[in-house]
């Protein structure tokens, strides 16, 4: 267990690399100490560089899919101390056709991206409030505006957070306590390749740097926004035609870049 040293104390999950690595970089560089979580073994290497910006770094290897996971990360940050910020960005994606694909895949995805983030949430958050301090970060996406077919379970975990997020914004804003949805469009990280999205025409567009990603977050949230649609103008105009076109066309063109093969 790492000392703390005075400064505030920023929570992230999903932080062995991608957005949540860069987001952890940036609470780091703004003057807060860290508990970073993942369950692979990537996590430690990511606490070891985090530590050069001078803050303490507690890394915490576990499955935020189980209600043990959480439990065990939330003990183990008790110990370091009360969590100024949370980031809960851990999450992942499955594509194919949904009766194409193991039900234990999405069973998990839904396990992870909301149940897990819901049980992390209401643990940390509860004592946000009581203190009337304290900020909460969602990693959602520009997925969260549109049905994803082929993505089907990603799509619907992404808009279940930005709706969580908007909801929790508005109960606990008068106990002095923000809440930001981050909605990131395709991101250079190992998201696609875990994902198995790498044959689709999603996989192979242009993606945008993760760390200009979680500086947008980080601002959003430090500036108390409700969201933002971080990363290139491209990502802003596709959700502001998402919000124009029924489903039935944003469905249809989601389908078309993320059906597999479609990148060949």
């Amino acid at each position: 267990m790492h000392e703390r040293t005075g400064r505030p104390l920023a929570l992230v999950t999903g932080a062995s690399s991608g957005i949540g690595l860069e987001l952890a970089r940036q609470f780091a560089e703004h003057g807060y100490d860290l508990v970073i979580a993942a369950e692979d073994a990537e996590i430690d290497a990511a606490a070891s560089s985090l530590r050069a910006a001078g803050g303490a770094v507690e890394a915490v290897r576990t499955d935020l899919a189980t209600e043990a996971g959480v439990d065990e990360l939330v003990d183990r940050t008790r110990l370091v101390g009360a969590v100024d910020a949370l980031a809960v960005n851990a999450g992942v994606g499955v594509d194919g056709a949904f009766v194409d694909t193991e039900l234990t895949d999405h069973l998990r995805l839904v396990d992870l991206n909301v149940r897990g983030a819901v049980q992390l949430t209401r643990r940390v958050l509860a004592e946000m409030v009581e203190r009337g301090d304290g900020g909460v970060l969602f990693t959602s996406s520009i997925a969260a505006t549109m049905p994803g077919p082929y993505t089907s379970t990603y799509n619907a975990s992404k808009s279940f957070l930005r709706s969580f997020a908007e909801a929790l914004r508005v109960e606990v804003e008068d106990a002095g306590v923000s809440v930001t949805a981050l909605m990131p469009g395709p991101t250079d990280t190992e998201f696609f390749e875990r994902a198995g999205m790498e044959d689709t025409k999603l996989g192979q567009v242009r993606k945008d740097d993760p760390a200009e990603v979680a500086r947008d977050g980080f601002e959003a949230l430090m500036a108390g926004k409700d969201h933002v649609v971080a990363g290139s103008v491209k990502n802003k105009a596709q959700v502001a035609a998402a919000n124009l076109m029924p489903d039935r066309a944003t469905a249809a063109a989601h389908g078309a870049m993320a059906k597999p093969g479609s990148g060949s």
